[in-house]
C-alpha cells in the first residue's frame, strides 16, 4: 500500500518537473555508488568544443554535489518551485514550458563560459525561484520566522543571506541575470502571460524559503 501511494503521488508531479528532478537524484545516486564521477559530468568548454563530450552541456546541470543537507535543500528547492510553476503559470502549457527551460538552459550556458562555475544546476535553481517570485507578486513570504515579505523581493533576501554567510553571489547572480534576459525577449511575452485562473488548481502550501546554501557555488574537489 506504501508503495502504491508512493507511486501514485509521484506521477501526480507535472511532468518536466518530474523528469528533471528524478534525472537529478539518479545522476547524484549514481556518483554516489561510484558508478560515474564528477569530473565525467562538470562543464568544461574545451572537453565539450574540442573534444565533443557533448553531454556535459546537460549533466553539468543535473549534480548537485554528494548527498548531504545542501543536496537535500538544493532538492526541495527545485522540486517546490519548478513544480509550482509548471502547475501554476505554465499550467496546461507543457511546451511553453519546455522551452522556457531550453531556453534560460541555453542562455546560463553561454554566461558560463564567463565564469569559473563548473555546475550550473544551482544557478538554475535558482532562476525558477526568480521566475516563480515574479509570476507570484502578492504571496506573503517568512525567512527564518525573522522578515515578512512579498514573493518579488526573495531574489534580494536570498542575495542579502548569501552574503551574510561570506558565500559568493556569482550563482544567484547569474541566475538573476538569465531571468532578466528571457524577461526581455518580446518572444517570451506569450509565455510568462498568466493564464487564467483554474478553479481546480490546489498549489502547494508556501512555507518559509530558508534553508538552503545560496549563493554557494560548487566548484570540483570543494
Amino acid at each position: 500500500m506504501a508503495y502504491q501511494s508512493l507511486r501514485l503521488e509521484y506521477l501526480q508531479i507535472p511532468p518536466v518537473s518530474r523528469a528533471y528532478t528524478t534525472a537529478c537524484v539518479l545522476t547524484t545516486a549514481a556518483v554516489q555508488l561510484e558508478l560515474i564521477t564528477p569530473f565525467q559530468l562538470y562543464f568544461n568548454p574545451e572537453l565539450i568544443f574540442k573534444h565533443f563530450q557533448i553531454w556535459r552541456l546537460i549533466t553539468n546541470f543535473l549534480f548537485f554535489g554528494p548527498v548531504g543537507f545542501n543536496f537535500l535543500f538544493n532538492m526541495i528547492f527545485l522540486y517546490r518551485y519548478c513544480r509550482m510553476l509548471e502547475e501554476g503559470s505554465f499550467r496546461g502549457r507543457t511546451a511553453d514550458f519546455v522551452f522556457m527551460f531550453l531556453f534560460g538552459g541555453f542562455l546560463m550556458t553561454v554566461f558560463g563560459l564567463f565564469v569559473s562555475l563548473v555546475f550550473l544546476g544551482q544557478a538554475f535553481t535558482i532562476m525558477l525561484v526568480y521566475v516563480w517570485s515574479r509570476r507570484n507578486p502578492y504571496v506573503r513570504m517568512n525567512f527564518f520566522g525573522l522578515l515578512n515579505f512579498q514573493a518579488p523581493f526573495l531574489p534580494w533576501v536570498l542575495m542579502g543571506f548569501s552574503l551574510l554567510l561570506g558565500n559568493s553571489i556569482i550563482v544567484d547572480l547569474l541566475g538573476y541575470t538569465v531571468l532578466k534576459r528571457v524577461h526581455l525577449r518580446n518572444e517570451m511575452k506569450a509565455i510568462f502571460d498568466t493564464p487564467d485562473e483554474d478553479p481546480n488548481y490546489n498549489p502547494l502550501p508556501e512555507e518559509r524559503p530558508g534553508g538552503f546554501a545560496w549563493g554557494e557555488g560548487q566548484r570540483l574537489g570543494g
